[in-house]
């Protein structure tokens, strides 16, 4: 019989047994037979009952852990009646289980089932569909790799998994952002460009200014505001020991909105993001973007209480959140909207600056730079790269083991989270700064911004490069980092 140390009590039973986003245990997983399925659950968002999709594990939850040198060996079954594909975000898989539909495996068919078997990297990553109508249909889920240290450190972890939600169908909401502008992202065809003036999308949109120019932060307001399933009208509570440390791993998994997540009273260390070490950050305060990851430390202070985690929506008085709460202690009612608007997030790349790698790449020149022009409007809205869309892009080549840098040039008044499949990047200038900044899968390149990256070029293959905010990768926003042998 395997002993329970409170550390090790802390470290799993924590998460799993309270947050609805994993069930399971890290300690007493069957390391064989992992499953995931595809499927469709039921959630009740403020007394309304809401038909979405999920990404269900063995045990019934959603969501995927696994120990330290545990492989990721799962098969996935498209539960659904419509063609499926899951990325695993963050990680980086042979090419040919990355994910992307066509390239190079086909979407699943209804009731089809796939294997992976891959080598995970730890830290706080997610899985999701890359088709954006099923991304934003809630297809999406935790996958948490968890280091030697994860399991050594006395700390309790805690699960934070952030949404916006529509009840309309997501084809519909698409509609209304594009004005009936977008590509058939799950056959990856080139689809027609948008009606002139097309401005359906426009209505109740956020707007703020930075320079004195007018920026675009959200340009469609949903229904709700979900953390883990659940808004603030009806919490996650998750009972911690007073005194305590508690591990945030916060994932944004929005289709079109950035978070300022918001400690209140106590302090938090943000110590990695996108599964990759910082040097700590101490603040109350932290930004994260579409498809970015935030792991932050909070020390909870002594005597019974309770500690809102809220995630502000940048621009906007919405909120959602969790309650980390003593055993006992009463948790009181959290209104959904602010008193006051958030601001827009890091228009001047503060946060980003302030990050340093933990384990930065290895010192070397790049061989060569390309600067990526990212482009766009809101009427007609379709969002560019190098002034193309997907189908007639230009994809960014390297060869096998080259160092690259890519350096992100943004001409837009929106800001564009840029992720890149199969590779962990690091983050080296901001304008004409060069730093060490943090690896990352996922960059903020605000309006009117320069970011660039370094890379290490992997497996010779086709690698997806494109904005992660889903209507902007819907009409287009996308490209391919091209590597030969």
């Amino acid at each position: 019989m395997t002993h329970v140390t409170r550390r090790r009590f802390l470290a799993a039973g924590a998460v799993f047994a309270t947050s609805p986003a994993l069930l399971g245990t890290a300690f007493a997983q069957d390391t064989t037979g992992m499953t995931l399925r595809a499927t469709t659950r039921t959630l009740d968002i403020d007394g309304r009952a809401a038909s979405v999709y999920g990404l269900e594990n063995t045990a019934g939850g959603q969501g995927l852990i696994l120990d330290p040198g545990q492989r990721f060996a799962v098969d996935l079954t498209n539960d659904l009646d419509v063609e499926t594909i899951i990325h695993w975000h963050g990680q980086i898989p042979p090419n040919v289980q990355d994910g992307v539909p066509g390239l190079p495996m086909p979407l699943l068919s209804p009731g089809e089932r796939r294997s992976y078997d891959f080598a995970p990297m730890p830290g706080t990553h997610w899985m999701h569909s890359h088709v954006p109508v099923q991304e934003m249909q809630l297809l999406a889920a935790p996958l948490i790799v968890r280091s030697a240290a994860d399991l050594a450190a006395d700390r309790q972890e805690v699960v934070m998994f952030l949404h916006d939600f529509s009840f309309k169908p997501a084809e519909e909401v698409l509609v209304e952002i594009t004005g009936g502008a977008g590509h058939d992202m799950a056959g990856m065809d080139h689809g027609t460009p948008p009606p002139a003036g097309a401005t359906d999308g426009m209505a109740g949109m956020d707007h703020g200014t930075m320079g004195g120019m007018a920026m675009d932060l959200n340009d469609y307001n949903f229904d709700a505001y979900l953390a883990n399933d659940r808004t603030l009208n009806d919490p996650d509570v998750i009972r911690v020991e007073a005194g305590g440390r508690v591990r945030l791993r916060i994932i944004n998994a929005a289709a079109a909105t950035v978070f300022w997540i918001d400690t209140g009273a106590v302090q938090g260390r943000l110590v990695a993001v996108d599964g990759h070490e910082v040097l700590p950050v101490t603040g109350t305060r932290f930004g994260i973007t579409m498809a970015q990851r935030l792991d932050i430390e909070i020390d909870l202070p002594a005597g019974s209480g309770t500690l809102p985690i809220l995630a502000l929506r940048e621009g906007a008085r919405e909120r959602t959140g969790i309650v980390l709460a003593t055993a006992g202690a009463k948790v009181s009612r959290i209104d959904a909207l602010a008193e006051t608007a958030a601001p827009a997030f890091d228009t001047g790349l503060t946060q980003e600056l302030s990050l340093r790698a933990a384990n930065p790449l290895a010192a070397r020149a790049a061989s060569r730079t390309h600067m990526m022009m990212l482009g766009g409007s809101m009427q007609p809205y379709i969002w560019t790269i190098d002034g193309k869309t997907w189908g007639d892009h230009v994809p960014v080549t390297a060869t096998s083991g080259e160092r690259i840098e890519i350096m992100f040039h943004n001409m837009s008044m929106m800001g564009h989270p840029m992720h890149l499949h199969g590779h962990a990047f690091q983050v080296v200038g901001i304008g004409n700064q060069r730093f060490a900044g943090a690896v990352r899968d996922t960059v903020y390149v605000p309006p009117m911004a320069m970011v660039t990256i370094a890379i290490d070029a992997g497996e010779a293959a086709r690698w997806m490069l494109h904005c992660h905010h889903m209507p902007h990768l819907t009409t287009g926003m996308m490209t391919e980092f091209a590597v030969s042998a």
